[in-house]
């Protein structure tokens, strides 16, 4: 059996204690990590403290760090791949999908780390400083924190370290108890490409030994953090005038106009609701489909979701798999059958075989339901029909999320009323919620999340702006 060791300032560092990481589909254990104790944190966190203050890299040292990991990414995609499927779970394809957009994201961070740059500022425009000159430069936050998810382990993975390192920061990461070793994988590729000892530091634990004490440690700058929205709430309550980028819950609402195109939709939603069981931050859980189409998109859509495929995540056919654990695959059976017992009606799907959860489909649902109001998290669309525009959007909009949402119709003055009016960070139009590519902003409005991602936009927030003003004596 496989046993991985934690990396702190450039070394590989075993522990007395391990973590089992179990394969999602046969639950059996393959591999075993070393689990950090506060002696390892702690000297994680002094590691990045120490490379960040003593070895300032140069922006094209980051460029060409970033683009080697990248390159390295590529040439380890089919390896990095079956880590993924191993201890997450994801079908084959969607795992060599990942790693692809994984090295997409870091070759974006290297090219956004030689465009960091401030700006001019007219401060002789203003009586009295006629003879001054100004401008800003952005300059590093320091250590970051960085607490990463289990649903997409490489590719959230960097979205962190990769703009953090662009911005000339160092990172002290613990990922997903459930999926650490692609990120350890992660950092041997960091290692081969030549990061400096410090500057990239993974420790693996629980949340409440580990999570906890890099929330408490004031050597930390900058958290960034993927969760639920309670813990990016206690972060952003235990974590003092620290900045903050999280990326929190969701449960997405896409709306079928009437003069939606239905079969695009019903084959786009069907593959968006299911891809990764359901595990999605922005996948889709709330559909609102417009009465008058109701029958025919709602046929459509069931048939589109026959045609995926359920089963073995090795399988490179396979389009669902397991959820991420037979407790969270229970879970979601439970909320289903709740929803059930209270009037709700299961129209397809429902079936569950240990972690595995068949795509399910819910009709006559109510908004107090845990499967509308709450993020399901699984394989669970509900569809919610409408007959005015502007009240659906008041339903949808009555929710503590807005991460992502969606709407089909043709009809562009529709989509402009919705693009105006559905309260979330970003609305697809004729896709549904769970379309993303890497160099967009993502990030969400209310408890979806505080600051964006993607490269670009994740450094802004990753350094600090620093006025300089020149007193000249002519």
């Amino acid at each position: 059996m496989d046993r991985h060791k934690l990396y702190i300032n450039g070394e590989w560092i075993d522990t007395n204690d391990q973590l089992d990481v179990w394969n999602k589909y046969t639950q059996e254990t393959f591999a075993q990590v070393a689990k950090a104790s506060e002696k390892e944190v702690d000297a994680a966190i002094e590691a990045a403290t120490h490379a960040y203050k003593q070895h300032a890299m140069s922006p094209y040292e980051r460029f060409e760090i970033l683009k080697r990991v990248s390159e390295r990414l590529k040439e380890n995609q089919e390896d990095m791949a079956k880590v993924i499927t191993m201890e997450a779970g994801k079908p084959i394809k969607q795992a060599l999908t990942e790693v692809d957009r994984a090295a997409q994201t870091f070759e974006l961070a290297a090219e956004e780390a030689k465009r960091i740059h401030g700006e001019g500022v007219p401060v002789e425009a203003a009586p009295g400083s006629e003879n001054r000159m100004a401008f800003t430069i952005k300059v590093p936050v320091g250590v970051v924190g960085a607490i990463s998810p289990f649903n997409f382990p490489v590719n959230l993975v960097a979205h962190k370290i990769a703009p953090a390192i662009a911005a000339g920061n160092a990172v002290v990461l613990k990922p997903a108890s459930k999926t650490p070793i692609s990120a350890l994988k992660l950092a041997k590729l960091f290692e081969e490409a030549g990061l400096p000892k410090g500057f990239l530091n993974v420790v693996v634990g629980s949340g409440s030994t580990v999570g906890n004490q890099m929330m408490k440690d004031e050597r930390i700058n900058l958290y960034t953090f993927t969760g639920s929205a309670e813990v990016g709430l206690k972060l952003k309550q235990n974590t003092g005038l620290n900045k903050l980028v999280l990326e929190l819950g969701n449960n997405s609402p896409v709306i079928i106009d009437r003069e939606a195109d239905l079969d695009a939709a019903a084959e786009n939603v069907a593959a968006k609701s299911y891809a990764f069981a359901g595990q999605v931050c922005i996948s889709v859980q709330r559909l609102y489909v417009h009465e008058e189409v109701r029958e025919e998109f709602q046929a459509k859509f069931i048939q589109a979701i026959e045609k995926l495929n359920v089963g073995d995540p090795n399988d490179p056919n396979t389009d669902v798999g397991p959820m991420i654990s037979e407790e969270e695959a229970a879970r979601a059976e439970e909320w289903v059958e709740e929803a059930k017992a209270a009037g709700a009606q299961i129209i397809h799907g429902g079936n569950r075989e240990a972690a595995l959860f068949h795509p399910t489909v819910l009709t006559n649902v109510k908004p107090d339901m845990k499967v509308v109001c709450e993020e399901i998290f699984a394989p669970v669309v509900s569809i919610i029909p409408f007959s005015n525009l502007s009240s659906c959007i008041e339903e949808v909009n009555d929710s503590p999320y807005g991460l992502q949402g969606g709407i089909f119709t043709q009809n562009i003055d529709t989509a402009f009323y919705a693009a105006k009016n559905v309260e979330v960070g970003g609305l697809m139009v004729n896709d549904s919620s769970q379309y993303r590519v890497d160099l967009m902003p993502y990030g969400g409005v209310k408890d979806s999340g505080w600051g964006k991602e993607g490269p670009k936009y994740t450094i802004e927030d990753m350094t600090e702006e620093r006025l300089i003003v020149l007193n000249l004596n002519k």
